[in-house]
């Protein structure tokens, strides 16, 4: 399976992957039939003829031979997309300058180093503007460092407001990045002094998220947006349709429109 068409820069970049390895064409084409019998995929044979073309330049491999060579290499993903000019590390230069559309989680973080971001380039931008859970790692936390200084690593999740979210502004603006503690999940009918310490909470639903203040009438869970959002009061069916994710207890917003 072709990936792409001439690429002479990766080709030459893998065969510099292959040398470090110490490893001959003849080596990779042994080695593969290996892979492609534990995998039980032929598509995992890398032939000496189909290497010296890729490291030639004439195209580019795809998934499944790329999944070989890594193994073949010792390179994880990263490497490996680093060799096309893709590295992770630079993606998006920060999690708040990708813009995405949508409010979606980011998934629980499990050590300070590592960032939770949109998985770039395996979904469309339509569907990166819905409400989703993503749980794919990334190092570098990008415009995010405060937040993190607060958060309880264990327990927190971390949730993307997207840009066509607009049910809580100017309380929690598009684009904001807000963290969502998962351990409060009973929704509060009352006791706070004022609309700006009501409880916000994230609110999974079958096709979509959202943040919002909420009430819970029998098996009615009624979503109620910001007071000056603009934004419809919706009702949805709880449990059945809708899960409480968690309470929002920290945002790194932006205070202007970029």
């Amino acid at each position: 399976m072709l990936a792409s068409g001439p690429s002479p820069e990766v080709g030459k970049r893998l065969k510099s992957a292959r040398l470090r390895a110490r490893l001959s064409t003849r080596d990779v084409e042994r080695l593969s039939h290996d892979i492609a019998t534990e995998r039980n995929n032929p598509d995992c044979c890398i032939t000496h003829s189909w290497l010296v073309q890729i490291e030639s330049g004439e195209f580019a491999p795809g998934i499944v031979k790329l999944y070989t060579l890594c193994r073949l290499y010792k390179l994880n993903a990263d490497d490996m997309l680093a060799l096309f000019g893709l590295g992770l590390p630079n993606a998006g230069q920060g999690y708040m300058s990708l813009r995405l559309p949508n409010t979606h989680l980011l998934g629980s973080i499990q050590e300070p180093r590592q960032a939770l971001v949109a998985p770039l380039g395996r979904a469309s931008a339509e569907r990166l503007n819905r409400t989703n859970l993503v749980s794919r790692t990334f190092e570098n936390w990008g415009d995010i460092p405060v937040l993190l200084q607060q958060i309880d690593l264990e327990k927190s999740i971390i949730g993307y407001i997207g840009l066509k979210d607009y049910m809580m502004y100017p309380l929690l603006r598009p684009g904001s990045v807000v963290q969502v503690d998962a351990r409060q999940k009973a929704i509060k009918s009352g006791g706070w002094p004022n609309e700006y310490e009501r409880p916000i909470y994230f609110v999974e639903m079958r096709d979509s998220c959202v943040c919002s203040w909420c009430d819970l009438e029998g098996s009615n869970l009624f979503l109620i947006p910001g007071p000056v959002s603009g934004q419809q009061l919706r009702r949805v069916r709880y449990p059945v349709d809708a899960e409480i994710v968690g309470r929002v207890t920290g945002v790194v917003m932006s205070l202007v429109d970029r």
